[in-house]
């Protein structure tokens, strides 16, 4: 079973470009495993070939394996801080603020962003980039109509004045749109742009192995300017922020020195 499941990683790796033993292993092998056995495989073995024959199958599993929960304002309290606290110094030290979701998933996260910066700025006086792994979540992320209840927790205000209801569905609104660039990307494999004032990137690391997260901290940390500031999950707090040059400036906000 295990020589099957890293021969399986190998091969995935040379058709997609993601390379699965960054991932944490029990996780990834229990969603994979539900996957083939839910497709009549019996093995990793019979998954890959089968995997190598078939797009549609390939297609499936690189959906399956990306992690798409999302909502607008989701852990509210962070976003509050973000706007009360964080927002205000970055507009003082900079003009025009360059900012980055990462593992932006199906938008919500982008355009929370848009929004709240939306509130300061002009704008013509913010860019935000987003980007994901997931082509899918990214096409649905430009169309940006949502289920009612990703927007449980947007404020009232800003759902009148941002969203308009199609059915049961909500279309967010193109001033909120029109700052934001979707692109595909792979965090562990892509080259990272900056220098950034902000990055966004929540509830993605607790999937990675600890030397992953290692990498991908000092990629991020790299991106920032100085001064600039990263925004982790609820559950990714960096308990060793000086080790990337950074400086904790409030839970889950860390400021590079």
């Amino acid at each position: 079973m295990e020589k099957d499941y890293q021969e399986f990683i190998k091969n995935f790796h040379q058709v997609s470009g993601i390379d699965l033993s960054l991932y944490k292993e029990a996780q990834m092998k229990r969603r994979l495993t539900s996957l083939y056995e839910k497709r009549g495989y019996r093995s990793f073995k019979e998954y890959s070939m089968a995997i190598g024959k078939n797009k549609e199958l390939l297609e499936e599993l690189l959906d399956r394996m990306t992690i798409n929960v999302s909502e607008f304002y989701r852990n509210f309290r962070r976003w509050e801080v973000l706007e009360n606290k964080i927002l205000p110094n970055l507009i003082k030290t900079s003009a025009n603020l360059k900012v980055w979701s990462a593992a932006c998933s199906t938008g919500e996260e982008p355009y929370t962003l848009s929004m709240i910066l939306s509130n300061h700025l002009r704008p013509s006086n913010f860019q935000i980039k987003a980007t994901d792994i997931d082509i899918n979540a990214i096409e649905r992320a430009k169309v940006g109509l949502y289920v009612e209840r990703s927007l449980n927790e947007v404020p009232a205000v800003q759902k009148q004045k941002h969203f308009s209801q199609s059915g049961s569905m909500f279309k967010i609104s193109d001033e909120i749109k029109r700052p934001v660039t979707f692109k595909q990307q792979n965090l562990l494999s892509d080259p990272f742009q900056g220098p950034f004032d902000l990055i966004v990137c929540r509830n993605v690391m607790i999937y990675f192995t600890e030397e992953a997260k290692d990498i991908l901290y000092q990629k991020f940390a790299n991106a920032l300017r100085p001064g600039g500031i990263f925004f982790v999950g609820s559950t990714e707090q960096i308990f060793n922020p000086g080790k990337y040059g950074l400086e904790t400036e409030d839970t889950f906000f860390y400021k590079k020195m």
